[in-house]
């Protein structure tokens, strides 16, 4: 299988998460970018530019359809800023393995929630 369609599919996979579950991609895409060899860190900092840019059309999706409650949207977006930059300074102290290890913790404890829900 080519690199070009494995990004494709990876893309599409990650879109139809991002458009179901709102940014959900970055599990397909986190993954798939370490096995391209892209390093770790670099691997969730690019994930988060293609999920930005999911997002964006998954937004234009949702407002359309009228499913968004701007709101309560507004209580989050202060501490999310302020979330943003510790996180993506973390992001460099950090080291991989521990990055790695939170990442799958977070898959695993959210998989479970889910699944029990």
């Amino acid at each position: 299988m080519s690199n070009k369609f494995k990004y494709k599919m990876v893309g599409l996979i990650a879109g139809l998460f991002n458009g179901m579950f709102g940014a959900g991609g970055g599990m397909i895409v986190v993954p798939m970018l370490e096995k391209s060899g892209i390093d770790p860190k670099k691997s969730h900092a690019t994930s988060i530019v293609i999920i930005a840019i999911l997002s964006v059309f998954s937004l234009m999706g949702y407002f359309c359809g009228g499913h968004i409650d701007f709101q309560n949207t507004l209580g989050y977006i202060p501490a999310g800023i302020i979330g943003v930059f510790v996180g993506s300074w973390l992001l460099k102290k950090i080291k991989t393995d521990f990055l790695r290890r939170v990442f799958g913790f977070i898959m695993i404890i959210s998989s479970i929630r889910l699944f029990f829900k």
